[in-house]
C-alpha cells in the first residue's frame, strides 16, 4: 500500500492544493506490474464533508484497507467549504478542478486507467453533493457515484432572505457559495434539475449508489431525491440504516459502497 500526500499548483483554484491518495501497488502477496495491474484497478475521486479537509477519509474510515481489499485507488481533495461549486467571485472554481484539471493531474502522474467505468467520485455530506453534482456535470468522466448523506440543501436555501442563520452558515455564505438564490431551484446546482436535463438529452449517466443514516437530520432530503431520480429512470441503489450524520455510519457504509462497485462494475 502506497500513501501519498502532494502538493501541486492548481490553474483552476489559482494556488498550491494538498491532495491525499492512496493506492495498492505493493503487495505482500505479488509485485504491483503497471502492465497488468492497472487493468484491474478502478479510481474514485472521494470528497470530504462541510468544515472538513483531505486527511478527513483517511482518519476517519477504513480507506486503506479498502483501497486495497478492492483494488482501488483512491484520490482525495481538499475542497474547503466550497461545495465543490465554481467560485466565480474568488476565480477559483472547484467544479472544474474536480471534473476536468485533478483526473489529469492524477493520470498524467499515476498508473491509474482511464475508463469512464473505472473512474468514480464520492463523498459524504458536502462531499455527497459534490459527488452528485459533479458526477452529473461530468457524466462523460465518470461511470459511478457514491454518495452519503448527502447535503441536498438546495430546496432548503432557495429564495432565503439575508436574515437568514441555521446555525450552521448564514445568507452570505450561501449567496457566495451557490450565487443567485432566487435562481438557484432549476439551475446546473440542482440535482433534481441536472438529472432531469440529462435524462432528457438521453446522456450516458452515471450509476448511483446512495445511503443515509434514519435520525440523519438530512434523511428526507435523500429520500426526496432518490425516490425522484428512481421516478425519472436513473440507476440509483440507495440504503437506509439505523445511524445519524457521523463517522459510524460512513465507516460502514463506504463498505457498503465499496460492495457495490465491486458488483456494479466488476
Amino acid at each position: 500500500m502506497a500513501i501519498f500526500e502532494i502538493n501541486f499548483y492548481s490553474k483552476m483554484l489559482k494556488r498550491s492544493t494538498t491532495l491525499m491518495a492512496v493506492l495498492p501497488v505493493d503487495r505482500f502477496d505479488k509485485s504491483f506490474s503497471k502492465k497488468t495491474d492497472v487493468d484491474n484497478l478502478k479510481t474514485l475521486y472521494l470528497l470530504h464533508g462541510y468544515a472538513g479537509n483531505h486527511m478527513d477519509w483517511l482518519y476517519g474510515a477504513q480507506i486503506v484497507e479498502l483501497s486495497l481489499r478492492f483494488n482501488v485507488a483512491i484520490f482525495m481533495p481538499s475542497g474547503e467549504n466550497s461545495f465543490y461549486l465554481d467560485d466565480e467571485d474568488k476565480e477559483a472554481y472547484y467544479s472544474e478542478f474536480l471534473g476536468k484539471e485533478l483526473i489529469e493531474f492524477t493520470r498524467n502522474v499515476f498508473p491509474i486507467p482511464e475508463e469512464k467505468n473505472k473512474t468514480l467520485i464520492g463523498g459524504l455530506s458536502m462531499g455527497g453533493y459534490g459527488a452528485l453534482r459533479n458526477g452529473l456535470k461530468y457524466n462523460e468522466v465518470f461511470g459511478g457515484i457514491i454518495a452519503l448523506s448527502s447535503a441536498l440543501i438546495v430546496h432548503k436555501i432557495a429564495g432565503i432572505t439575508p436574515d437568514f442563520n441555521n446555525g450552521i452558515a448564514s445568507y452570505k455564505y450561501y449567496r457566495h457559495v451557490f450565487g443567485d438564490l432566487n435562481s438557484l431551484i432549476g439551475s446546473d446546482k440542482d440535482i433534481n434539475a441536472l438529472a432531469k436535463k440529462l435524462k432528457e438529452e438521453s446522456a450516458d449517466i452515471p450509476r448511483i449508489y446512495m445511503a443515509c443514516g434514519k435520525d440523519d437530520f438530512l434523511i428526507q432530503e435523500n429520500r426526496d431525491l432518490y425516490n425522484y431520480l428512481k421516478q425519472i429512470g436513473l440507476d440509483v441503489t440507495y440504503e437506509e440504516d439505523e445511524g445519524t450524520h457521523d463517522w459510524q455510519f460512513w465507516n460502514k457504509y463506504i463498505f457498503k459502497a465499496f460492495e457495490w462497485v465491486n458488483k456494479v462494475f466488476g
